[in-house]
């Protein structure tokens, strides 16, 4: 299925953004339905709550109350979803946020709950995963009358309950020498064809304004006699999306569905392209495990005698960059053939476009007496 991202098309900005946990949560009211009682007993420590007087939004319990836990053992919380005063018919749910990113999924949730209390405590058994991530991390446990489930851990409600506490996992998967978390720290293409896979659900956040999930950066730098790039994440096991993009952020392909379903596939031109980052992450939210393939198109030893440069970003705004040339002279002419930009001795650097307007121009680029003409378009 193609999906069309607004944002990714209006803005060439991209950002860092770690994640951090949702706080404007839980009741708006400290009366009727609340956890009475949480308790949770881990490999050192333990979670001993016991509640009411309710409280109004989120609990934060996190540093007061923590407890250690070992990737790949069992253990059991036992929570009371009670009443500090009517007794009224409601849902609850609790999350163990195994990968530290900050935000509580599906597949942490340990369990649920429905019922009117008083009630019996149920009791939550869960296994923490082998790749957890080792480190402080939370669990989020909500009780909201009147809800239903799933609950949304990051919703705010009338009646009921929110709180977290602290957790420590060990023996997980420990993230100290990954790289590729940030444009700056990005995994390096050695050389083409270039084959890797890796896994976007652990020691990776959201650093990328098109989507939630988190990913990861790779830088690639072409060489002259290369034409075009293939990027495929044909063969991950989740619905991915991939960025590529110059070192000023400017935005040179995207692709959300490839030919090889839900996995992306991308092909851009090179040419005049010092370096670009490719962003691997998922659409929307998803996350797991992923195949990347770069290979590339070379030019003709013909292609290779002739003068080719590239115009970006194409449309342009406010500036456009030419690169590719070296010592030229430049005649940026407009749909009329009215000559609006001549420059001579030209090798690189931005041209402001403050005087343009909308429209399509062409820019006549000459180079040890050769020629070559790109169009390119104006739109503010």
């Amino acid at each position: 299925m193609n999906k069309f991202y607004l944002a990714l098309l209006g803005s060439a900005l991209f950002f860092n953004s770690f994640s951090q946990y949702c706080t404007t949560v839980g009741p708006t009211s400290n009366i009727d339905s609340n956890v009475e009682s949480v308790t949770l007993t881990g490999a050192s420590g333990s979670i001993n709550y016991t509640g009411c007087p309710g409280v109004i939004g989120l609990q934060n319990l996190s540093t007061s109350q923590s407890v250690t836990l070992s990737a790949g053992a069992n253990y059991t919380m036992t929570v009371d979803f009670g009443t500090c005063g009517g007794n009224y018919f409601g849902v609850g749910e609790a999350w163990v946020d195994f990968n530290s990113d900050g935000s509580f999924t599906p597949n942490e949730s340990i369990g649920t709950w429905q019922g009117t209390p008083p009630a019996a405590p149920v009791n939550f058994n869960f296994t923490v995963p082998i790749n957890a991530l080792s480190g402080n991390t939370r669990i989020r446990v909500i009780q909201r009358e009147q809800g239903t489930l799933p609950i949304n851990p990051c919703e705010s409600f009338t009646w009921g309950s929110a709180i977290d506490f602290g957790a420590i996992i060990t023996g997980g998967v420990n993230c100290a020498g990954y790289v590729g978390d940030t444009k700056e720290d990005a995994i390096p293409v050695t050389s083409l064809p270039y084959t890797t896979s890796g896994n976007t659900a652990y020691c990776y956040f959201n650093q990328n304004l098109v989507y939630n999930s988190p990913d990861i950066y790779y830088r690639f730098i072409p060489t002259a006699q290369q034409k075009q790039a293939t990027v495929s994440l044909c063969g991950s096991s989740f619905d991915t999306f991939l960025s590529i993009i110059d070192p000023q952020g400017n935005i040179l392909a995207y692709n959300d569905d490839g030919t090889c379903g839900t996995s992306s596939e991308v092909t851009f031109n090179t040419q005049g392209v010092d370096t670009a980052y490719i962003i691997v992450e998922g659409w929307g939210n998803a996350m797991g495990t992923y195949q990347l393939t770069i290979d590339g198109e070379y030019l003709s030893l013909e292609d290779q005698d002739q003068l080719i440069f590239s115009v970006y970003p194409n449309p342009a705004k406010n500036e456009i960059s030419i690169n590719g040339l070296s010592d030229a002279t430049i005649r940026i002419t407009d749909i009329k053939g009215n000559i609006v930009l001549e420059l001579a001795n030209y090798h690189a650097g931005k041209i402001l476009l403050d005087s343009f307007i909308n429209g399509v121009y062409f820019v006549r680029a000459t180079q040890n007496e050769q020629t070559a003409i790109i169009k390119f378009i104006v739109n503010k």
